[in-house]
């Protein structure tokens, strides 16, 4: 039986949510293997709407989740959002949450250095301020605690005291009060006894489960152009967000991901600071940002909206070696007289067929685009690729010619069943 990995093929928020939430019916386990609890998925089962931004898709569907090695989590916030999914019916504990026991934590002074940065910076991010990034370049610096660490008093202090030596001297330099080594002590070993029951060593749970033959459903956050090294840099996340991090971020071999899904919107999003080359800011982009209702799961930030750029969308299917994609949103474009598609960039007497790496040659190219025709009838809620509009079946398969990959699923709305199957991923 085949895994599945599922990762966003523009800069996030293409409605991973609902398509993970769909295929986790389908998989015996789900996976998260990277990002932190700035990203969020949005569930609409039924008249229950589930807002989850850390906790894997699979606990609605009340499949074992785990939480793999390559998050960073806040366990504050991971408690508070078990409480608050409990609170709509779905009781997690540790038979339904693995926690992996080598993933680094996210703690409040990172939180003070993000947001204190994030204020000072003259070129902004556009960061959520959530402290991702800060615990990220701990854990690359060896100086992390880990979740088995809470297990461990004497390990605490003296990780406590190394964090410090290196957190001090940034927090007197952005103007922050020192942070008190004591007082975090106690407030790690106050949460151990309910972090650890959740603690197990991930990789090896994953690895005999994939041997039993289950199937396992790997989902990603944000999205591939948000990848710290292929993504548009330094606008990007902080970690990699690639299909590549599944087996990385999970402890299982790379052959593992099984078939790479590719989340893809019918037009394009970005949330925060950075180059946008489909951009638009005329009555179709705000039509787009009111009628797709872009605003973000975690932070309420309004997104900026665009034209459907093929030219990313096909890197995007290179670099994460994209058997499949699912589009999303397509009943969005319901009414639009006449739609636009970015097939390449140009650059003062050059043309490109891929996003250059330059961050000022991201901000100066101009798209080139190819028009098609819209549709005046609607797509929402259509179950059969038969029941499209034609010209709404030409802009998809025009969409699979450009990026150079077929649609294996469609959606037609938030609500889980509004979905085409086209190629089940499972079986492939």
């Amino acid at each position: 039986m085949a895994n599945v990995t599922v990762i966003g093929a523009q800069w996030g928020d293409e409605g991973k949510g609902k398509l993970v939430d769909w295929l986790s019916n389908r998989a015996d386990v789900v996976v998260r293997f990277q990002g932190g609890h700035n990203a969020g998925h949005t569930l609409v089962v039924g008249e229950q709407v589930y807002k989850l931004s850390l906790l894997p898709s699979g606990v609605v569907q009340g499949k074992l989740s785990v939480i793999g090695n390559g998050v960073v989590v806040d366990p504050w916030h991971l408690l508070s959002e078990i409480e608050k999914i409990g609170g709509q019916g779905i009781e997690i504990g540790p038979d339904l949450l693995v926690l992996a026991d080598n993933a680094c934590l996210i703690l409040p002074l990172h939180r003070d250095l993000d947001q204190a940065r994030e204020a000072a910076a003259l070129n902004k991010i556009g960061t959520t301020g959530r402290g991702i990034g800060p615990a990220y370049e701990d854990k690359v610096g060896r100086r992390a605690i880990r979740v088995g660490d809470l297990a461990d008093r004497e390990a605490l202090e003296v990780k406590i005291d190394r964090l410090l030596a290196h957190h001090t001297p940034l927090r007197r330099g952005l103007g922050l009060p020192e942070y008190d080594g004591e007082a975090l002590l106690s407030e790690l070993e106050a949460l151990a006894p309910r972090i650890l029951p959740f603690a197990k060593p991930a990789w090896l749970l994953v690895n005999e489960i994939v041997k039993s033959g289950k199937r396992v459903l790997f989902e990603g956050a944000q999205g591939a152009l948000l990848d710290v090294d292929h993504g548009t840099y330094p606008y990007v996340t902080s970690s990699n967000t690639v299909a590549g991090q599944a087996a990385a971020g999970s402890g299982l071999g790379p052959r593992g991901a099984g078939f790479v899904l590719g989340i893809v919107k019918a037009y394009t999003t970005r949330v925060g600071e950075g180059p946008f080359p489909t951009e638009l800011f005329d009555e179709v982009g705000q039509h787009l940002g009111t009628v797709g209702k872009e605003f973000g799961t975690v932070t309420g930030r309004s997104r900026r909206c665009g034209w459907f750029d093929a030219a990313l969308v096909r890197q995007s299917v290179a670099l994460n070696g994209i058997t499949g994609i699912a589009l999303t949103k397509l009943d969005i474009l319901d009414g639009l007289p006449s739609l636009k598609i970015c097939t390449g960039y140009r650059l003062g007497d050059q043309v490109f067929t891929y996003l250059p790496a330059g961050l000022k040659a991201q901000r100066s190219l101009e798209p080139i685009y190819e028009e098609m025709e819209g549709w005046a009838e609607t797509t929402h809620g259509a179950r059969s690729f038969r029941d499209l509009p034609a010209n709404a079946v030409k802009y998809v398969r025009r969409i699979e010619e450009l990026i150079g990959a077929q649609v294996a699923l469609l959606s037609t709305s938030p609500q889980r069943d509004d979905t085409i199957l086209m190629r089940d991923p499972f079986q492939d």
